[in-house]
């Protein structure tokens, strides 16, 4: 069975982000988040102006309390030129019409007064669903009466209402950001660690928001796993439809790591939703410095939205026969091969049920051919080859050097094939973002870390000179 490659785009409503529209009307976005910490002004200008300069169109910094919205008010003003030693405090902040061009992004987790101080400074905040108003995941089962539950979904409208109201005042947009291991124990304890849990937790923001006539919105439902990643921003696709909404869609596969690696898992599950028409912002989270990300997200927009790449090529050909599927194309530039058929096969792997991938290609060694089938077989979650890495991408929280952490972790475990093992810089990311990773290694505090089998925390503040020989005892002792 041939397959003919088309594309049509998934329709929406525009969301204004400064002076930039995101919509189905407009061009997919590509953005960026930084990994330097916010309140390294003169770093986090530099950082900036290396990401723009690679093609970002938004800039998400992390934005844990106070002092860091105070920051971003000082970053924005040096990106606009403007030097201004005098900002000390929320109330002293440059208006909208005097922001520059590329749009900042507040990321805000477990603080709602954060994100408010945030939504007057700079053009988007993000927010957790997951740990906006409820409380720190505990991965605890608690039993709510419908009675009870509804109380909970007030408490959730009267809190988020004041920050939609301080949005309205200062045309601020909104991201509602849901990761897959970040759901709070309430949606949990409802709807289970599941696609509806996730799409529920995106929704009761989503259904305040229309109700209260608030529309710059902008949305995301990520995992680390790709499987669930498309199957759970498809089903959020659905219950918009079902409920009369259409608000844009931002991709991308949380911690996918770094390398070859990466960039394979980003391209199946992104490329995925972009074959389906979906997705109007993208972010390739890797775990390497930010600028590195944007020519990997660019290689994908312009391989599905322009119609003059060589997907839409009579050089390229994909089928199907037997549980089979074979992608040929005329690539003669290696890495965007390897982008071009991930983003392709992922999705073909899985409508189609599939459990085998041929690629061919004249420009390429077979063997090259063979490892990066088995690469996306792998980051399809078809069958395991080897050990997986679920890694964040870094940012502001991050407590140790993460390249150099990856390095050393990765050469002393990619023997334990099929092993998943998750290095997150943070508390924030570990140890739910590891969803389900078999083993995590977690920042802890500056030189500490923890070390997780699955969810559970088995050794706590260690020394990070000692964190990867623990950690190998760990997954040593459990084989016995």
């Amino acid at each position: 069975m041939n397959i003919q490659l088309t594309y049509h785009r998934r329709q929406t409503t525009t969301t204004h982000v400064g002076g930039l529209s995101i919509g189905s009307e407009y061009p997919i976005r590509i953005q960026t988040m930084a990994n330097t910490s916010t309140n390294d002004i003169d770093g986090s200008v530099a950082q900036a102006e290396r990401c723009i300069a690679a093609g970002t169109e938004l800039l998400r910094f992390t934005t844990q309390g106070i002092r860091e919205v105070e920051s971003l008010a000082q970053i924005r003003q040096s990106l606009q030129g403007v030097v201004r030693s005098t900002a000390n405090d929320v109330s002293d902040l440059p208006s909208t019409a005097q922001r520059s061009h590329t749009p900042l992004v507040a990321d805000v987790h477990f603080q709602s007064d954060v994100a408010d101080a945030a939504a007057k400074v700079v053009e988007k905040v993000r927010i957790n669903p997951g740990n906006y108003i409820d409380p720190a995941r505990k991965f605890k089962q608690i039993d709510y009466t419908d009675e009870e539950y509804q109380a909970e979904l007030q408490r959730l409208r009267n809190r988020f209402i004041q920050l939609l109201d301080i949005c309205k005042e200062h045309n601020t947009a909104l991201r509602i950001g849901v990761n897959h291991g970040s759901l709070s124990d309430r949606i949990m304890s409802r709807y289970g660690d599941t696609p509806e849990g996730m799409v529920e937790s995106c929704m009761e923001f989503l259904r305040v928001a229309v109700a209260e006539d608030f529309k710059d919105i902008v949305l995301s439902i990520k995992a680390s796993n790709t499987r669930v990643m498309v199957t759970t921003v498809r089903l959020l696709v659905w219950q918009m439809q079902e409920e009369g909404m259409s608000f844009p869609l931002h991709l991308g596969v949380t911690e996918a790591g770094e390398g070859e690696d990466g960039r394979v898992k980003s391209a199946v599950g992104i490329g995925a939703l972009l074959a389906d028409g979906i997705g109007d912002t993208i972010r390739v989270s890797l775990s390497e410095a930010p600028e590195k990300e944007l020519p990997v997200a660019r290689a994908l927009v312009d391989y599905f939205a322009d119609e003059q790449s060589i997907r839409y090529a009579a050089t390229t050909e994909v089928k199907i026969e037997d549980k089979t599927v074979y992608f040929a194309n005329a690539d003669t530039d290696w890495q965007l091969f390897q982008l071009h058929a991930a983003a392709e096969c992922g999705r073909l792997l899985w409508d189609y049920n599939c459990t085998e991938l041929v690629l061919n290609n004249d420009h390429f060694a077979a063997e090259d051919l063979v490892r990066l089938s088995k690469d996306i077989l792998q980051a399809a979650r078809v069958r395991m080859y080897k050990t997986e890495y679920i890694s964040c991408p870094g940012c502001g929280r991050t407590l140790f050097d993460l390249e150099q952490t990856i390095a050393q972790v990765k050469a002393a475990t990619a023997h334990l094939q099929g092993l998943k093992i998750g290095i997150m810089g943070c508390i924030v990311n570990g140890p739910g973002e590891m969803a389900d990773a078999d083993y995590g290694y977690v920042g802890a505090g500056r030189g500490k870390v923890s070390l997780y089998r699955g969810k559970e925390c088995v050794l706590k503040n260690i020394p990070q000179e000692e964190a990867v020989e623990q950690l190998l005892a760990l997954i040593e002792a459990d084989k016995q």
